[in-house]
C-alpha cells in the first residue's frame, strides 16, 4: 500500500514522504531480516519527470521527479537499490504507466471521469487538458509483475509501459461519448469543465518497455475492452467506498502545516476556467 495520487501530494507532501519513503524502508528492512527470497518494489513512470515529444525513457534514464509523489517514490527506489548494492538482497524495481480498471479508488482520472459522468456531472480537467498519459489495464499490469517475478533478474529495473497514450482532454471526450452517447460539438463540450491546473503538471511519460517485452510479456487488453469493462464496473460499485463522493472534487484538501499553493488551499473551489484562460505548467526545457 502507498500514497499514489499526485494531486494529494501537493497538499500532503509530508504524508507522502512518511508513507512512501519511510514506509518502504520499513518493509524492505523487515523483508531483509526475514530472509525473503525476492522483494519487488512497484514504482512509477513519474520518477523520470516530464518528457518532450521525442524522448522515450529507458530504465537507465536519470530520475528527475517534479512533484512530491514522484520524489517520494524516487527516494524509495534509492533505499531499495541500496539493499541490493550493500547486502545483495534480491530486489527488483518496476516502473509502470497509469494503471486503470475495476476496483480503483475514484480519485484517479479514469474512474473519476466515469463516476462524475454517471452522476450527470462534467469531467473536471486541470489546465488545458493537453497533458498526455499512457494507460495500462490492471490485468495486464498484474501479468507483467508476475512475469517479472518468475523471469526477472535481481538488481534490475523494468519499465512496464503501454502504447495507449491519450491527452486528458481526449480521455474525457472518449468517456463522454461512451457514457453520454454524444458526439463532438456542443452536446459533448457541456460535459467538459476546465479548472485551474496543478502547481506543476508533467506533459507526458512515454517509456521503452523492450526489457520486459523480452521476458515474454505483452499487454493483451485493448483500450475499448478495458475502458468498457471499467465503465460497467463503476455503474454498480461506486458505493464500495463510504467516502467515494469526496474523491470527485477538483482539488484535494491537505494535511501539511506548511504553506500550500493557492490552488490547493481552495480545495472546494467551484470556479471553472475556459480552455482559453488556462495554462498547463510546462518544463523549462521547452516541452509543449
Amino acid at each position: 500500500a502507498a500514497q499514489t495520487h499526485v494531486d494529494n501530494s501537493f497538499a500532503s507532501s509530508l504524508e507522502f514522504t512518511r508513507v512512501n519513503t519511510y514506509g518502504t524502508h520499513v518493509l524492505i528492512e523487515a523483508a531483509y531480516e526475514a530472509g525473503v527470497q525476492l522483494f519487488i518494489h512497484a514504482s512509477t513512470d513519474e520518477v523520470y519527470g516530464s518528457q518532450d515529444q521525442d524522448c522515450t525513457k529507458t530504465e537507465a534514464s536519470p530520475r528527475r521527479p517534479t512533484n512530491p509523489y514522484a520524489a517520494s517514490k524516487a527516494a524509495a527506489e534509492c533505499i531499495v537499490q541500496s539493499y541490493w548494492e550493500c547486502f545483495r538482497f534480491p530486489v527488483i524495481i518496476t516502473r509502470s504507466n497509469n494503471a486503470y480498471g475495476p476496483h480503483q479508488y475514484p480519485e484517479k482520472v479514469v474512474p473519476k471521469f466515469i463516476s462524475l459522468l454517471q452522476r450527470q456531472k462534467s469531467c473536471l480537467i486541470h489546465g488545458s487538458g493537453g497533458q498526455a498519459r499512457n494507460f495500462l489495464y490492471v490485468v495486464d499490469l498484474a501479468e507483467a509483475i508476475l512475469c517479472i517475478f518468475h523471469k526477472g533478474q535481481p538488481g534490475e529495473v523494468y519499465n512496464i509501459g503501454s502504447d495507449v497514450e491519450l491527452t486528458i482532454s481526449d480521455l474525457a471526450k472518449d468517456i463522454v461519448k461512451r457514457i453520454c452517447k454524444c458526439e463532438e460539438g456542443e452536446d459533448l463540450d457541456r460535459f467538459l469543465s476546465f479548472v485551474e491546473d496543478r502547481p506543476f503538471n508533467d506533459w507526458r511519460y512515454p517509456m521503452d518497455s523492450s526489457k520486459v517485452l523480452a521476458l515474454g510479456w505483452k499487454p493483451l487488453t485493448t483500450w475499448d475492452t478495458g475502458i468498457q469493462a471499467t465503465i460497467e464496473w463503476y455503474s454498480s460499485h461506486f458505493d464500495n467506498w463510504p467516502d467515494a463522493e469526496k474523491s470527485l472534487s477538483a482539488y484535494p484538501s491537505g494535511s501539511n502545516s506548511l504553506h500550500l499553493h493557492s490552488t490547493y488551499r481552495r480545495a472546494s473551489s467551484s470556479s471553472h476556467l475556459s480552455p482559453q484562460n488556462t495554462q498547463t505548467s510546462k518544463p523549462d526545457n521547452g516541452d509543449v
